[in-house]
């Protein structure tokens, strides 16, 4: 289920006005919410490297 109330409550924080938030396409809506000097996605070897230092047991 899409959490709509706790996103036009972001939008709100962030000054977006209802009417401009329905219009937002969901590229803008990750752009505006994205963390600011969030990291790319974990890279395969990386995962790979963390699975032999702490494996699941």
């Amino acid at each position: 289920m899409t959490p709509w109330g706790e996103m036009l409550r972001s939008a709100a924080r962030l000054g977006v006005a209802p009417d401009a938030f329905w219009r937002l396409s969901l590229r803008e809506w990750r752009m505006l919410t994205a963390r600011p000097g969030g990291g790319a996605p974990m890279r395969r070897d990386d995962l790979m490297r963390m699975a032999e230092v702490w494996p699941d047991e």
